[in-house]
């Protein structure tokens, strides 16, 4: 059956549900994962960023003889002027010319402060020629990356009010101060009030006003509460002077080499500049540490004042997302946020806010993963969002353990109530019903569509198909989905209704959008009910301000867009995300330009939970609070004293890849009790656990020992222990308690007596299944509790009947591999193989933007499904989405969308029927108009004999955690031809294997 072509890239979307735009990525926004030998036959001529061996300046220690350390021992600003650091800058950039020089290249970007590498333009061969050079960890392809996107959250939280955070710590204009925080996004609007400020003195400020910013020629200085400086720069561009720059507003620079060679002139719709084009740069600055008490006005509706979380801190802006014509030409490059970071930990930043992301994990060594390891070495803390691609599970992005990954959660709405004319009453999100609309017809907007448009479109409000005849005077049903939420009340206003009643058709998050009529958005049940009676004939409906009905709309609940755990890149080894903060609904600083003349706009994502965080760290870093902690030591009291969410129905929701730890609690966060402490070389020992060769003779630990304030053990084999130190700011005897459903967990020892703060000790946490099921996950909490003090953190485990690879490889006409398995079980345990089979080959050739469309079958009983594109055209991006059609209605069942042309999707057991391959190609190889590839469809089923698979050993004894050899031998192929095998395990799982 046709399908229409997936209308966004579903690869990178947006961590901003926007009330103005729901963007999605239109372009390889996931970060392509590090070139290794063994794949770098896959690479394509293009930008790339070269990550070095030696360590950045941020986390040198000194091993390089004749060269001194430039690492900060205080863990805080790099120092990049002194001479040791400008020797050891000229010692890396010989390293950089001496690797680009091996394979004839040109840096056009070089980085020595958080990552040691360069950014150059690359052929196939010079990529793979690099991955293979000594001394190079990775080769990346430069990939575009996007934004991710009480009533008044800082109300909400506690931090205002009498006897709240602000007033504990001094006031509004000594919470965060002396505190600097970089937030990494798409620029800044200086002229909104959040950002104002006094006139930059040349004069340093005396002792009494010790942290005042003053410019220092042409920087701009600021005295940190640390004991260290910050010194930024008000670069200027369009539209942009230094004197927008002032006490407030310390820094803003903008990094957009990488996005200015990809998008020609006439495509850009940004300042060249750090203003802010879209909007989303200024919300989450002015969400981490705007001005408190910020009147707030928007179209003639007052919605009181805002405040950042630490309205005393600075901003300095780094711009590395930008506005195009399009989705495929809006976003930021890895070569621009690598320096963009390297900028922020030169000038001294103390906190980062990275609401920036993708629909799918990136890899945990990636470059902008490892310039915030630097980051994080330097003493800088990193808040970064989890991702809008909820409730999905494993849909998070940003999961490397030294960032603070922020879910979203929702906090006291604005609520509107949907009177129907039989009476009956519904509750549910609105910031645009001031005053009653109504009573009106009520109609569903596939009723009134006009003469030309599609029902399905019509039902989604698109724009241009609702009939005016129809609509005026009405209130107008439209379904959420497809286009944007406040695109479907501008079309109703076009067509002359007077409200809309926004519906979910599947449970997911309501979002407070400024629509241009008023506007309830709706969950079911209720969102059926009213879409059922709008139906029927004579409906009329009321639109009223408040809640009017006797059901209350829960809060905290965590969205439902907001990305789900497990970690996949991890193993589930770690729990993601970290915790949850306010992200629905939030009110904020935006760019007028692009956001319909607002000053201030409701946004709803993880991208505005992540500056709550952000803004957190820095009241920790503050002057007279923790300004010596280490971000570490900040993550930990707050995960460990953050508190559950709630679900629908109001009980405590405790799922910990949903929310963490829990939802951040400002009220606890400064008397945690006990900290997690971890640093580089734990960092690094998590990599080396992970596989990953740092280059650094760092001892690889597991995985699961990490010493986080959580505990994840993706792969359990019956039992493991993992370990954990903790170290006391309060002294006193702590006594634990742990409980997951399903299995049994000891600490030892259960009792700490810490004498002093700052005391150190170590325990272990046993965790045995005994009755959970094989691949379901179980969560609990291990809870210290002692000095007045409850310190709990989550345990997430998922016990396993075996360990093995998903997928292995081999070429020939007669061959074999050999491979581990670890089996959780004891006993009999039955290996069968199955195959091979050839599958079906088609060849098309396709135009950019074209798509093509493969059929193919599954029979009832399948092992697994593979769909592969192929193609000899480098540099050609093709996108791979596969459709399982039930009756009329196909539905997305798995994607491939990399920034490559070879795509594949495998479905281990998949289920029977009929089953649509759809290619689209994103992008002809340079000076081509088109791109020829081959789609294979393969099934591989209980009689697939094209070759022959022979598995061995057939029936082995085994035993718990004792690794057993398997051989997979084939043979009777056509070594031009590729073929799929599957061996299966007792419990139906199994490992892939391809031939040729």
């Amino acid at each position: 059956m046709p399908l229409r072509s997936p209308r966004r890239r579903l690869l990178a979307l947006v961590a901003t549900s926007c009330a103005l735009t729901t963007v999605v990525a239109l372009s390889p926004a996931q970060a392509a994962p590090p070139l290794a030998p063994a794949d770098a036959v896959t690479t394509s001529p293009g930008r790339y960023v070269v990550t070095l061996a030696s360590d950045p300046l941020a986390t040198y220690d000194g091993d390089v003889r004749g060269l001194e350390r430039t690492r900060s021992r205080e863990g805080r600003r790099v120092d990049t002027t002194s001479s040791a650091a400008r020797e050891y800058r000229q010692h890396l950039r010989e390293e950089q010319d001496e690797a680009a020089a091996a394979v004839d290249a040109e840096p056009t970007r070089r980085y020595d402060v958080s990552l040691n590498g360069f950014a150059a333009t690359l052929s196939a061969d010079q990529a793979r020629e690099l991955a293979r050079t000594p001394g190079v960890v990775s080769v990346t392809k430069d990939t575009l990356h996007k934004a991710t996107d009480d009533k008044n959250s800082v109300d909400y939280l506690g931090l205002s009010g009498q006897g709240g955070v602000w007033q504990q710590l001094g006031g509004t204009a000594a919470a965060g101060r002396g505190v600097v925080v970089g937030v990494l996004d798409t620029g800044i609007w200086p002229e909104n009030p959040s950002f104002a400020g006094q006139a930059l003195s040349t004069t340093k400020p005396p002792a009494s006003d010790r942290y005042r910013p003053y410019r220092a020629g042409k920087n701009i200085t600021v005295n940190k509460s640390d004991g260290s400086t910050f010194s930024g720069t008000c670069q200027t561009g369009e539209q942009f002077t230094a004197d927008l720059c002032n006490t407030k507003l310390v820094g803003a620079r903008y990094f957009g080499e990488g996005w200015q060679a990809s998008v020609p002139a006439a495509n850009r719709r940004d300042y060249i500049s750090p203003r802010d084009g879209g909007g989303h740069g200024s919300h989450t600055a002015s969400t981490a540490a705007g001005n408190a008490g910020v009147p707030a006005t928007v179209e003639g509706n007052d919605y009181g004042t805002i405040s950042g979380v630490a309205p005393g801190a600075t901003i300095a802006s780094y711009k590395v997302l930008w506005e195009g014509d399009s989705a495929q030409t809006t976003g930021g490059w890895t070569s621009d946020i690598v320096a963009g970071i390297d900028a922020a930990v030169t000038d001294g930043v103390d906190v980062i806010n990275y609401s920036i992301g993708s629909s799918s994990e990136s890899a945990v060594d990636e470059p902008i993963s490892l310039a915030f390891l630097s980051a994080a070495s330097a003493g800088i803390f990193v808040s970064a969002s989890a991702g809008n691609s909820g409730p999905g599970a494993s849909t998070l992005d940003n999961t490397a353990p030294w960032v603070t990954t922020v879910a979203a959660s929702t906090i006291a709405p604005y609520e509107g109530t949907v009177v129907l004319g039989d009476g009956r009453s519904f509750a549910g999100i609105s910031t645009t019903v001031g005053e009653s609309v109504g009573p009106a017809p009520l109609v569903t907007a596939a009723s009134v569509r006009t003469a030309g448009a599609a029902e399905a479109d019509a039902a989604l409000c698109a724009p241009g198909t609702l009939d005016p005849a129809d609509v005026a005077g009405t209130i107008v049903v439209c379904d959420r989905g497809v286009y944007d939420r406040v695109a479907k009340s501008a079309e109703v206003e076009r067509a002359g209704g007077v409200g809309m009643v926004l519906v979910n058709l599947s449970a997911l998050s309501l979002d407070g959008d400024l629509h241009t009529v008023p506007t309830v958005h709706l969950n079911p049940p209720a969102a059926t009910d009213v879409r059922t009676y709008a139906g029927t004939a004579g409906a009329t409906a009321t639109l009223e301000p408040g809640n009017l009905t006797s059901t209350e709309l829960v809060y905290p609940q965590i969205a439902g867009f907001s990305s789900r755990g497990p970690s996949t890149v991890t193993g589930g080894d770690l729990v993601k995300p970290d915790l949850a903060a306010p992200g629905v609904s939030i009110l904020a600083a935006v760019a007028p330009p692009s956001n319909s003349g607002r000053d201030f706009d409701f946004y709803s994502g993880t991208s505005m939970a992540a500056p709550h965080v952000a803004g957190a760290a820095a009241l920790f870093l503050g002057a007279g609070v923790h300004p010596d902690w280490s971000p570490m030591d900040i993550k930990s009291a707050l995960m460990t004293t953050a508190e559950d969410t709630l679900n629908a129905d109001g009980t405590p929701n405790t799922d910990p890849f949903a929310q963490g730890a829990g939802e951040l609690t400002p009220t606890a966060m400064f008397s945690p009790g006990l900290v997690y402490p971890s640093s580089d070389e734990d960092w690094l020992g998590f990599l080396e656990g992970n596989g990953i060769d740092t280059g650094t003779g760092v001892e690889a630990i597991d995985p699961s020992d990490y010493n986080t304030p959580s505990i994840a053990v993706g792969s359990l084999l019956k039992t493991q222990t993992v370990t954990r130190t903790v170290t006391a700011v309060e002294p006193g005897i702590y006594r634990a308690q742990a409980s997951v459903p399903g299995t049994s967990v000891k600490v030892t020892p259960s009792i700490l007596n810490f004498d002093s703060a700052g005391q150190t000790k170590t325990f272990k946490v046993t965790i045995t299944n005994q009755s959970v099921d094989f691949d379901t996950a179980a969560t609990g909490f291990l809870t210290w509790r002692g000095a007045g003090n409850t310190v709990r953190s989550p345990i997430a485990v998922t016990p396993r009947a075996l360990i093995a690879p998903d997928a292995v490889a081999g070429s020939g006409r007669v061959g074999k591999v050999t491979f581990d398995v670890q089996p959780g079980v004891d006993g009999a345990f039955p290996i069968k193989g199955f195959g091979l089979a050839q599958g079906t080959a088609s060849t098309a050739t396709l135009a950019a933007g074209a798509e093509s469309q493969f059929e193919t079958t599954v029979a009832d009983g399948a092992k697994v499904a593979q769909f592969t594109t192929r193609t000899s055209a480098a540099g050609a991006d093709l996108d791979l989405y596969v459709y399982r059609v039930q009756g009329t209605s196909a539905t997305l069942v798995a994607q491939s969308a990399s920034a490559a042309a070879d795509e594949t999707v495998v479905l281990t057991a998949p289920a029977p029927g009929r089953y649509i391959s759809q290619v689209v190609n994103f992008g002809n190889a340079p000076g081509t108009t088109s791109t020829r590839f081959d789609h294979r469809g393969t099934v591989v089923t209980a009689s697939s004999a094209d070759g022959r698979l022979r598995v061995t050993p057939v029936s082995p004894r085994a035993t718990v955690g004792e690794p057993i050899t398997v051989t997979a031998a084939w043979s009777r192929v056509d070594e031009r031809s590729p073929y799929l095998g599957f061996v299966e395990y007792l419990d139906g799982s199994g490992t892939v294997v391809s031939v040729n």
